[in-house]
């Protein structure tokens, strides 16, 4: 969870705010940036559903090229099988720069193109997207979960539990393990969240609280972070945790692989640690990169949303992949975004296939609103928005699912340490009452 600071609430006021609309940011009509699947032209009155899908690209920070790309793909499988419904899936995609101002524009855009959606998205910029596509009645189905807006706001469909979800998980399986935990975190607003939601699951585990470090979040290397996470997490005062390792938990999303490469380096000067992740800052690739079996991943717990990439539930998408993307080196089916996006535009599907007339912004979102029922072929639970089937997180009225699975780095490889999900439910209300 990343974002520039500015002047606002932190984590502990939003969580008690229920809604917060943000001004309209004055935007100049879009150009750069967006564009259609090759092949596609405006084709206003066509009958073809339009749909949007934006990610940040080509930046200092976090970047999610793969989700656009991935909806790419799936709009030409689709079409290729006859489309939704008989009808063609149009596909705009936006690059939001991790700035807030291009994220305003890109939900501009989709109000200005009339998209009926936007699905399997990412921006850190709730606050300013998320105003103009509730201000033109448009739906946010399966954002990325970065931002607390994306479980607050009425207009936002989640398909998992954000990074809240995989922090609490985390904590509570690093409670039973772990001596002095060190939380390497953005230095920025949305930073501000991550320790309260790490600790809810260590507290829950009887464990103290993490020792919380802030970091540049596009900085090119981080020593100095790195030595004083290893002395903090090596020199406990606390003598019940003296026989277990400390662990040192980085949270920096796509600058989590440039701490590694610091980490690495210093480790062999102090004594043992564990490392632990989120899926999203850590995939199949960073551990590869890392040096496998005898890289500092290995026996780290990670949590993640959905199965190992290795389970033959992604089978499908993986042959979309392969049919459509085979040689798109945008598109890792590894990738939490990639995953995020095609269960994103599965929920899509299964909207558009239960809707006999017109299909719109309006027709989308009341399917939702009346308990339209998704599954998932097992990669999630079973999705519905209904108002009786809200968690009732407080801070998080959204929320529909809070599942998370754990995973271990063996040998190298990412792997399933326990079958199923996770609920974090009682987490993450015990994260809001702190």
């Amino acid at each position: 969870m990343t974002g520039r600071r500015r002047p606002r609430s932190t984590f502990r006021t939003t969580l008690r705010t229920p809604f917060r609309m943000s001004a309209l940011a004055v935007c100049a009509a879009l150009a750069a940036g967006c564009g259609v699947i090759p092949g596609t032209s405006d084709d206003s009155g066509s009958g073809d559903i339009t749909v949007m899908t934006w990610a940040p690209e080509g930046t200092n920070a976090t970047n999610k090229p793969g989700m656009p790309a991935m909806a790419q793909a799936y709009a030409r499988w689709i079409n290729s099988k006859g489309g939704l419904n008989g009808r063609k899936l149009k596909v705009l995609t936006c690059n939001d720069h991790n700035d807030r101002v291009a994220a305003a524009k890109c939900a501009r855009r989709a109000a200005d193109e009339d998209v009926v959606a936007v699905v399997g998205s990412y921006s850190q910029f709730g606050d300013d997207f998320l105003g103009p596509l509730a201000s033109a009645g448009i739906p946010y189905i399966g954002g990325y979960g970065v931002t607390n807006d994306e479980f607050t706001n009425p207009m936002s469909y989640p398909v998992n539990g954000g990074s809240p979800a995989l922090l609490a998980g985390l904590g509570k399986e690093l409670a039973a393990v772990c001596g002095p935990v060190a939380l390497i975190r953005p230095d920025t607003i949305a930073g501000d969240q991550l320790p309260q939601l790490l600790d809810s699951g260590l507290k829950a585990g009887g464990h103290a609280q993490s020792l919380d470090q802030l970091a540049a979040e596009d900085a090119t290397e981080y020593g100095s972070q790195t030595k004083l996470a290893l002395e903090r997490t090596t020199d406990t005062e606390d003598e019940s945790e003296d026989e277990k390792e400390g662990c040192v938990v980085p949270a920096l999303g796509d600058r989590t692989n440039t701490f590694m490469d610091s980490f690495r380096r210093d480790r062999e000067d102090y004594p043992d640690v564990r490392t632990a992740a989120v899926l999203g800052s850590v995939d199949q690739t960073v551990i590869n990169a890392n040096g496998g079996k005898s890289g500092p991943y290995e026996d780290s717990y990670i949590t993640g949303w959905y199965p190992v990439a290795s389970d033959a539930r992604w089978d499908d998408m993986k042959k979309v992949i392969s049919e459509e993307a085979f040689d798109d080196n945008r598109i890792d089916p590894q990738d939490a975004g990639v995953q995020t996006t095609w269960i994103a535009y599965t929920v899509l599907r299964t909207v558009v296939e239960s809707l006999d007339g017109e299909v719109s912004s309006t027709t989308v979102r009341r399917a939702l609103d009346d308990g339209l029922q998704v599954t998932t072929g097992g990669l999630t639970p079973t999705l519905r928005w209904r108002f009786e089937d809200l968690l009732s997180v407080v801070g998080f009225p959204r929320l529909v699912n809070a599942q998370v699975t754990l995973q271990v780095v063996r040998d190298g490889r990412l792997v399933a340490a326990r079958k199923g999900f996770i609920n974090t439910t009682k987490l993450l209300e015990s994260a809001a009452d702190g």
